[in-house]
């Protein structure tokens, strides 16, 4: 046992280390935020009572809700085993990515593994209640017997290959950009020799994918307000490397239009990305496999930017993880090809100083990272609030069911005007298919405020104001996030036509619901108490006078 511990103590000491960042500040206590949340909830759906349902009104495989759900059936539902059962495949893919770096020397292993360990992104998504630390491991595995198939064409890495494969599928709906580009340099690699293997990988990929295709249409025609709701620019293909190379993590959701140059991010993003970057590019020269391997990872970028400019879906860094374990063994394998020891050690040196000294000591560091948009914030203030039975609760932009898990509502009259029945609220006789489709012309001058909507303002008194008795209260809930823009903003962006067609209609819309919410509601009660913490805002309002 000592002699194994010695022979392998560089991958021991490293996965202790990967086990450590990923532990720290693992118990939130800000509660889950809503994709957190939906993955609660689906994985808690009962198989017989909608499970797969559920499933298809989101955007994602059901292999994660699975995984989530057979944690959830040994050992509980608390916020902190939820966020474990990340932590564990995160754990697991430092390991993965020793061997995928062992594929070239034992070396070059530890640097992967060690790369893997420190990752500020992974390390976000190992603590995070979502698919994308399952989805890298499996990415890793895919990666790694695509190699071994390379070096070894033998029936059990091709094997091995298809599984992998069809589990980054069955974990990630637009995981098959990557999976065809890498099954085609596979394809053209070995076709000649193994066409036979070749040819059964395709089928049988092709076979679960006829078996997935009724979901999968079910998930790309779901017509859904939020799904897509960022633009795309050329600074997002700068930030998606510095999240993969640097502790700073940029484009979680939405990045800025501009690439940052403040002196922060150029010494702990820019500096550490160029070294990554230099490794990658070395690692190119002269070795075909290489090669093969970085021109699947650009043409996976290369489509997904196509189909964010197309408006398709939002370019943010995780929905390209599939690329990430093939960006770390390059830019491991380069750097180790450095023959300069001193510039070797420096820049080696250099990436880690930069990496762990930002993740030990910076308050927004991938662990420490605040999930300011938790649903526990919300309950919290709630509870603050002081509530009275029957009390009013009015809750904007999600419905009751996204905090039941930290609150109960039994004892109240909860009115929610969430994104999926909004249209009910804002005008007669539209719904959500209409102004999905034709949004921006129904509510045009609405939003340019060229009369009061009576409509609304009847909703509300009709709903709350003629329900109320004196000292009753109103408690609105609002999240900053998506009502941020102010009602001279709103009307700003609606009479910029180009600015208008860009602008996510739901920004708008809800900006709308909270403003006017509010004067309808303080113009009839008193504000008494108002509490914003994080991505929330929550107002009081008492009846005090008949």
């Amino acid at each position: 046992m000592l002699e194994l511990i010695k022979k392998n103590k560089g991958i021991l000491l490293i996965t202790i280390f990967a086990i450590i960042f990923r532990l720290i500040c693992i118990n939130k206590q800000d509660g889950l935020w809503n994709d957190e949340y939906v993955s609660w909830m689906i994985a808690a759906t009962p198989f017989s009572d909608g499970f797969f349902n559920a499933v298809k009104s989101q955007c994602h495989m059901p292999f994660y809700y699975l995984y989530l759900k057979f944690f959830m059936m040994i050992f509980g539902q608390s916020d902190l085993l939820l966020r474990l059962t990340s932590t564990l495949t995160g754990i697991l893919s430092v390991i993965v990515m020793y061997y995928v770096g062992k594929e070239k020397d034992k070396k070059n292993g530890l640097f992967c593994a060690a790369a893997t360990a420190i990752s500020s992104f992974l390390i976000y998504y190992s603590q995070e209640v979502r698919l994308y630390s399952v989805l890298f491991f499996f990415s890793a595995l895919a990666l790694l017997f695509s190699i071994k198939c390379i070096k070894n064409p033998c029936k059990k890495n091709f094997s091995l290959l298809g599984i992998n494969s069809f589990l980054v599928l069955f974990t990630h709906t637009i995981g098959f950009v990557y999976i065809f580009f890498n099954l085609l340099f596979i394809s053209i690699n070995l076709y000649k020799n193994y066409k036979k293997k070749i040819v059964t990988i395709w089928t049988s990929l092709c076979i679960g994918g006829a078996v997935l295709l009724p979901l999968i249409w079910k998930i790309f025609t779901t017509e859904s307000f939020s799904q897509w709701w960022g633009k795309f620019y050329l600074s997002r293909i700068g930030y998606l490397l510095t999240d993969y190379f640097s502790p700073i993590l940029t484009n979680l959701t939405n990045a800025p239009e501009t690439f940052r140059t403040d002196i922060l991010f150029i010494i702990c993003a820019i500096i550490p990305t160029v070294i990554a970057c230099y490794g990658i590019l070395k690692s190119l020269k002269s070795n075909r496999l290489n090669q093969g391997l970085f021109a699947t990872t650009i043409a996976t970028i290369i489509v997904l930017s196509i189909a964010s400019l197309m408006g398709k879906l939002v370019f943010i860094t995780k929905y390209s993880i599939e690329i990430y374990p093939t960006l770390i063994f390059l830019a491991c394998y380069g750097i180790g090809e450095i023959d300069n020891r001193i510039i070797k050690k420096s820049l080696i040196c250099t990436y880690c100083l930069i990496s762990i000294t930002y993740l030990i000591f910076s308050p927004i560091s991938a662990p420490k990272i605040r999930r300011a948009e938790g649903h526990k914030i919300m309950t919290d203030i709630l509870q603050r609030m002081s509530p009275k039975k029957d009390d009013i609760i009015l809750l904007e932009y999600y419905p009751q069911n996204r905090f039941e898990k930290y609150f109960d509502f039994s004892d109240y009259k909860t009115i929610s005007i969430n994104k999926g029945n909004f249209p009910e609220y804002l005008s007669e006789n539209t719904d959500y298919n209409t102004a999905y489709k034709n949004g921006k012309n129904i509510y045009k001058n609405m939003l340019l405020r060229k009369s009061p909507n009576y409509h609304f303002i009847n909703k509300l008194k009709t709903e709350i104001l003629n329900q109320m008795t004196l000292n009753q209260s109103v408690i609105m809930v609002t999240l900053d996030t998506v009502s941020f823009h102010p009602p001279e903003e709103v009307i700003s962006i609606v009479k910029d036509q180009e600015i208008y067609k860009k602008e996510p209609l739901l920004f708008l819309l809800f900006s709308y619901i909270k403003e006017d919410s509010f004067n309808i509601l303080a113009n009839n009660l008193a504000i008494t108490r108002i509490e914003k913490k994080g991505n929330w805002t929550i107002i009081k309002f008492t009846k005090v006078k008949k």
